[in-house]
């Protein structure tokens, strides 16, 4: 479906949740989780029209923006797909929806269904995937499981980003479709494992590297990595 512009059937905004940068306490132990630190992480779901802009939904923010937000992070998509095993995983029955931090939760494709550079019709708004989600420490945190964030990377249930192409309101319940696919062969969980697993993979780093959706950090990352294992030039006498 290589550029097609045909609609697929829909999926579901199944959860939106908006959260801004909080302190959580010191909890009285000695882990390292239970010491002070601020994060946006703790979002909490929302049930009305919320305008989606450039930099992501009104209402929303991040606690450090050198690696959080920005265009091609303005919006955090987790699917409800892989609550049910991270509930089990970490024993948590009730885990909530935005657990992972996500802005929204959806009911619909997964990350190997999902390519770099999809974009899709929610609501009013135009939104295109930039890149698989590298999940950070603070999910490990925020649920007291040290390898969480590693275990998320490692089981390929990553969920992705959303950068906005055309601005609107949005709201949890509404159906979503996918309008075009310009990059079929870049679905998100092969993005992740050329990035993140098979980084011997050289020419799939290069190729990666060349996709005009994806971000320039990644590209920046996949560059340097195709530079520092190349051949060293022979020298001439």
């Amino acid at each position: 479906m290589n550029g097609s512009t045909t609609k697929t059937a829909a999926s579901i905004l199944a959860s939106l949740q908006l959260g801004t940068p909080g302190t959580a306490a010191p909890a009285g132990s000695e882990e390292w989780w239970d010491k002070e630190w601020t994060s946006g992480i703790f979002k909490e779901s929302f049930a009305g029209d919320v305008w989606l802009g450039p930099l992501g939904l009104e209402g929303d923010r991040v606690a450090d923006l050198r690696v959080h937000g920005g265009m091609d992070k303005a919006v955090c998509v987790y699917p409800v797909e892989h609550y049910a095993f991270w509930r089990g995983e970490l024993g948590l029955p009730s885990l909530p929806f935005g657990a992972f931090g996500e802005n929204i939760t959806t009911l619909g494709p997964l990350e190997d269904e999902v390519c770099v550079g999809d974009v899709f019709e929610i609501g009013e708004a135009i939104l295109q995937v930039s890149q698989p989600r590298e999940p950070c420490w603070k999910l490990s945190r925020r649920w007291k499981a040290k390898d969480l964030a590693n275990g998320i990377l490692q089981t390929g249930r990553t969920g992705f980003y959303f950068r906005p192409l055309g601005h609107g309101s949005v709201r949890a319940g509404q159906p979503f479709s996918l309008v075009r696919r310009p990059h079929s062969e870049w679905t998100v969980s092969r993005s992740t494992r050329i990035m993140h697993h098979e980084k011997g993979d050289i020419a799939g780093a290069k190729a990666l590297s060349e996709c005009p959706a994806l971000p320039w950090n990644w590209k920046d990352t996949l560059h340097h990595r195709c530079r520092s294992q190349a051949a060293p030039a022979q020298r001439t006498p």
